[in-house]
């Protein structure tokens, strides 16, 4: 999170600064592919790509604070995301997992990197095992950082469904995990 330099930061980045918005886009880019890998993996970077054209044309417009632009800009993901769904549906396309992609956290440690980006990998493809609902609701509370309501108000469904949908994804996941577990002591 960028703190309380936020609204200076948005304000200038409303204004054309170019330095401003890399701030944003560095804060946020990568939740933003990261819930676009779980949700559709082969297009992951596109509909990061189109989300971000969408902040820019309306950033100008947004008024808030950082939480509130941080469920602004996985809302207008969401809808990039429905709307390549949809796409997807009338013309069929096969998905194809992307190897190869790691968010690196800075260029001083590659090590470090490299580490975290195997984990990356690895926990968001368990993710994308889930149901679409539940995997979506874990990405956006756990990775995203975005409350029930905001959730709520991005999959439009009740608080309580989100609720429901985040316990059962991370109650599967913890399953899993402990079977993985449990095999690795086996072996």
């Amino acid at each position: 999170m960028i703190g309380p330099e936020f609204p200076a930061v948005l304000e200038a980045a409303a204004r054309g600064d170019e330095e401003a918005f890399g701030r944003l886009w560095h804060d946020l880019q990568p939740r933003l592919l990261r819930y676009f890998m779980v949700a559709a993996p082969a297009a992951a970077e596109d509909l990061a790509s189109e989300t971000w054209l969408a902040v820019v044309r309306g950033v100008d417009r947004f008024r808030g604070g950082e939480l509130p632009f941080r469920a602004w800009v996985f809302t207008i993901a969401r809808h990039e995301l429905l709307d390549w769904r949809r796409r997807a549906a009338r013309r069929p396309i096969e998905d194809s997992p992307i190897a190869g992609l790691i968010d690196l956290a800075a260029p001083d440690d590659p090590a470090a990197a490299a580490v975290e980006g195997f984990s990356t990998r690895a926990a968001l493809a368990v993710v994308a095992t889930l149901p679409a609902d539940q995997a979506e609701a874990v990405m956006l509370r756990v990775v995203a950082g975005l409350g029930v309501d905001r959730v709520a108000a991005i999959m439009d469904k009740r608080p309580g469904t989100v609720r429901v949908l985040t316990h059962r994804g991370l109650r599967r996941l913890a399953e899993r995990l402990g079977a993985d577990a449990r095999i690795r002591r086996v072996v």
